[in-house]
């Protein structure tokens, strides 16, 4: 709650927020709150690396409108160095911005000091290479006064001689370079031609002896990831990611909907953020891999709807709402110019089919790559992620489903939560008779009790956990016994550790303690087992809801799906109560499959036929108008989920029976007032 003289300032993407005095510049406040945002030189406006971008409008999620004025005036020393260094339009320095009314405040990528993990790694994978851009070297007629054509006419008359491609076309630039490249070449040149586009892309002079390139992205709602592909070999030349940028209108999708819906122009602001990134993001990878950017002739681009609609400039307002129509569910091949994406100047961008309308193309990339239509067993293949999408299938038939779980699995809306970064915990052992912890950081494989730990993360500390991390917390605290079923941390006294402490009507655990090194304080509170309940019980209610349909209590196997799923233990899962029961040894991961789905279709085009056949025999299952969904969420809730007797589960693990719902100090019930 904000107040005149205490505005609330919001922080993004670490959700992190608090109220200042009037005056308080934004860097400071950041510090207090234990936001990444760096600074060099102590906000004396000389480094430049505290640029942060406000965000004005309606916030529906937060309750918040930012108006103009949330901020201190543009001042001389920004001045200063816009002229001398070019600030980006909007930004902000953090040292110099002060609080003047309630404002969201967003922390780009770059003036972060943990820069983020962005752990969509391109997997391994046999993929049979027939890509729509292809070289094709011909030797061209040259040009005879009793044979009068164009050099155009007679490069095309080569191609279909000698290469049995027909109906060629070529767009106004290949003429401007045509005459110089076929006599440079004396009348050899090498030809990039688009197959699906029948079009001719580029021409070398003579042999070209190089590559060509294609992107395969995946243009998730919390990060964008990109994979270079050589298009004659199949080889990822680089894979680098970065922030979805849109992270600031909104953590989850449905907040992004409601802030088109707010603010007028609010989808073309998105789609412009969006776009920019990638454009940043390529790059950042074509640098990378040493390569000039207009090297890159195709791409492929797999997104929720929500994000496909972003990307496409394509107001989603029609997705906040029942019947959650989709503009288009077809897959679409487009000019890369067109969403104004800075590659090759003719490139191509294929975006794969949607499903259904919050069941997009990245459930249609996963669906390419785990291929549950030819299973032989009932396979659950879940991508994990802010909103995850669910297929139940085998060879006989396929049904998919979205579910809306929320940012907590990607370390959002939990106090001590962060997104994957050097520093933060990702995986976590507690002694179930001491209580203690025991933990890894990104960035260190060493133990937070082995010997040198302290000295292996001296530069960046423990500064958080990560989403697989809270998962792992709360399954340990789980069976260690500090948390029951219903989902309460116990007290001190009924735990027998001082670990867990009274934190206003409910208790806390302490993770560490890093005040004396200047460090946060990392705990779990029951709020932040609530916002896990919340999620865990989305996931599993839409794989049930599956299963409902399939008439079935049990699946043969699960596949965890994304770049948080590949890093989810099936353990620690399925004592959450996040996946059916299921033996642990056919609980497996495919890593980033959407990632790997859009690169099956860059490379073989006939991959992309296949999808939009598979896609329109896929059943669609809408969670929002399945009655059973509430009932399966109610139900599973407890930790693991009540209405199941996970038999399998008990084989692995042994849960205490402890209930902390028995009133008292820090029970979490709170009393009946007499009189």
């Amino acid at each position: 709650m904000s107040t005149q003289t205490n505005p609330l300032v919001i922080f993004t993407p670490s959700g992190k927020r608090g109220n200042f005095p009037v005056g308080t510049p934004i860097l400071t406040a950041a510090r207090q709150l234990g936001v990444d945002l760096d600074s060099v030189c102590g906000g004396r406006g000389i480094c430049s690396k505290c640029q942060i971008t406000p965000s004005y409008g309606e916030f529906p999620k937060h309750g918040l409108t930012v108006k103009q004025g949330a901020l201190s005036e543009w001042n001389s020393v920004e001045e200063r160095y816009k002229t001398k260094r070019h600030l980006i339009d909007g930004r902000r320095l953090g040292c110099q911005a002060q609080v003047q009314g309630d404002v969201v405040i967003d922390v780009p990528p770059e003036s972060q000091v943990h820069k983020q993990v962005v752990r969509k790694r391109a997997e391994a994978r046999d993929i049979v290479m027939n890509p729509s851009v292809k070289l094709f070297y011909v030797e061209v007629a040259e040009p005879d006064m009793h044979e009068p054509s164009g050099d155009l006419e007679r490069l095309l008359t080569a191609l279909r001689e000698q290469w049995e491609l027909e109906g060629i076309h070529a767009d106004l630039h290949i003429l401007h370079t045509l005459q110089t490249s076929l006599r440079k070449g004396k009348w050899r040149v090498t030809c990039a031609v688009h197959l699906d586009d029948a079009r001719i892309m580029h021409i070398w002079p003579s042999y070209y002896e190089d590559t060509i390139y294609g992107l395969a992205v995946d243009l998730g709602s919390t990060t964008i990831a990109a994979h270079l592909c050589d298009l004659q070999t199949g080889e990822v030349v680089a894979s680098s990611g970065i922030m979805n940028p849109q992270i600031r209108f909104g953590e989850d999708l449905m907040s992004r909907v409601s802030y088109s819906m707010m603010n007028p122009g609010g989808d073309v602001e998105m789609t412009t953020a969006v776009r920019e990134s990638m454009n940043a993001l390529f790059v950042q990878i074509t640098t990378d891999a040493e390569i000039d950017k207009a090297l890159v002739m195709d791409a492929v681009f797999v997104c929720n709807p929500v994000m496909h609609h972003l990307f496409l400039g394509i107001d989603p307002y029609e997705l906040g709402q029942a019947p959650f129509a989709l503009a288009t569910s077809d897959a679409l091949s487009l000019r890369a110019s067109d969403l104004d994406l800075t590659l090759h100047p003719t490139a191509r961008v294929y975006i794969l089919p949607c499903i259904a309308g919050h069941v997009g193309a990245d459930a249609a990339a996963v669906a390419l790559s785990e291929s549950p239509n030819t299973s032989e067993d009932l396979v659950l293949v879940v991508d994990v992620g802010t909103n995850a999408e669910i297929l139940l299938g085998n060879k006989e038939q396929v049904l998919a489903c979205s579910s809306p779980t929320g940012p907590a699995f990607e370390g959002a809306q939990i106090s001590s939560g962060q997104r994957a970064a050097p520093g933060a915990i990702e995986h976590v052992t507690i002694d179930p008779v001491t209580k203690e912890p025991r933990f890894q950081v990104i960035g260190s494989e060493l133990w937070s009790d082995e010997e040198g730990f302290a000295d292996a993360i001296l530069s960046t500390g423990v500064t958080g956990i990560c989403g697989s991390g809270i998962i792992e917390l709360v399954a340990e605290m789980r069976m260690a016994g500090l948390v029951d079923g219903p989902g309460l941390i116990g007290s001190a006294a009924q735990t027998g550790t001082e670990r867990c402490f009274v934190d206003g009507r409910t208790n806390s655990y302490l993770v560490w303690d890093g005040s004396a090194e200047g460090g946060p304080k990392i705990t779990v509170t029951n709020t932040d087992i609530r916002e896990i309940q919340m999620a865990k019980a989305a996931l599993y209610s839409g794989a049930r809801l599956l299963m409902d349909k399939f008439e079935v209590d049990n699946v043969d196997r699960i596949v965890l799906a994304g770049a948080f799923g590949a890093h989810i233990s099936p353990k620690h899962a399925m004592v959450l109560g996040m996946i059916p029961d299921c033996e642990i040894d056919k609980v497996t991961s495919a890593g980033n499959a959407a990632g790997t789905g859009a690169r099956i279709a860059l490379l073989n085009t006939d991959a992309r036929r296949d999808i939009e056949r598979v896609v329109r025999e896929i059943g669609k299952i809408e969670t929002a108008i399945e009655p059973r969904f509430q009932e399966h969420f109610i139900n599973a809730s407890a930790i693991p989920n009540s209405a199941e007797p996970f038999p399998i589960l008990g084989r692995i693990v042994t849960l205490p029976d402890v209930n902390f719902n028995s009133g008292g100090e820090g029970s979490g019930r709170r009393r009946k007032r007499r009189g």
